[in-house]
């Protein structure tokens, strides 16, 4: 079994003995009353994070599209990879715990609301220079993209976000894609860009797609408003990250 695996199953064996966890967390005035989920002893766990927020989505932001595109998301990769997972291999964890540590590839929900404390971006940094991966998703215009780069900025102060262009490896990980356009009629805020940055090796280890909303898709790909095509690209698009992260 491998060390991935060890912690995996060991986290998941401790929740199993507390029981299932309803979690109440209050960043401001507004209480989230959110499921935890546990997650199988598979190779992969995707960590939805929870962090500090500015309230501009009510403190809710993180959690956005959950579980379901956590979950679709999770079975578009059991039928299209190698990798060891299940619909269920995900798991809300707080960006403050030492919890962050156990699984490298963690999930984003709107960053623009970000408003990170001095752990938190202790926790971010550490997680990078670790050899872990995030994705960040579902953030538009110029105050979410600024605001996301500030906090991000505390943790990387000699680290610039760069436009990631379509020949970045990344978008040929497991699934080629012509572009990212196809998706930009459905989502808000305009032209989808990705900014990356990158580890102390050089290799991307945050990618966050400005203008952009993959879990919209990963939920909602069965509605007449979500056309096949886009769809399809950006459940290929959260495969080529997976197996990015995984792999460098």
């Amino acid at each position: 079994m491998t060390a991935r695996r060890v912690a995996v199953a060991a986290i998941a064996a401790s929740a199993l003995l507390g029981g299932t966890l309803a979690l109440a967390q209050g960043f401001g005035r507004r209480l989230l009353r959110i499921q935890q989920n546990e997650p199988p002893a598979t190779e992969l766990v995707v960590a939805r994070w929870r962090f500090g927020t500015n309230g501009w989505f009510g403190h809710s932001g993180w959690s956005h599209n959950y579980p379901r595109s956590d979950r679709n998301l999770n079975a578009f990769l059991a039928q299209t990879t190698r990798i060891d997972v299940d619909t269920l291999s995900y798991r809300i964890v707080d960006l403050a715990s030492d919890e962050v540590f156990l699984y490298p590839f963690a999930y984003v929900s709107e960053p623009g609301e970000m408003e990170l404390t001095e752990q938190e971006v202790r926790n971010l940094r550490e997680f990078i220079e670790r050899g872990g991966f995030i994705l960040m998703d579902d953030f538009d215009g110029p105050a979410q993209l600024e605001n996301m780069r500030a906090h991000v900025r505390r943790a990387f102060p000699d680290r610039p976000f760069l436009p990631l262009d379509i020949e970045h490896p990344v978008f040929s990980a497991s699934f080629t894609l012509r572009d990212l356009d196809g998706m930009s009629p459905y989502v808000p805020g305009g032209r989808i860009v990705y900014f990356g940055l990158d580890d102390a090796r050089g290799e991307l280890a945050i990618a966050a797609g400005h203008n952009n909303d993959l879990a919209n898709f990963w939920d909602w790909y069965g509605q007449a408003r979500m056309p096949l095509e886009p769809a399809a690209d950006a459940f290929r698009l959260g495969v080529n990250f997976v197996i990015w992260g995984m792999t460098h």
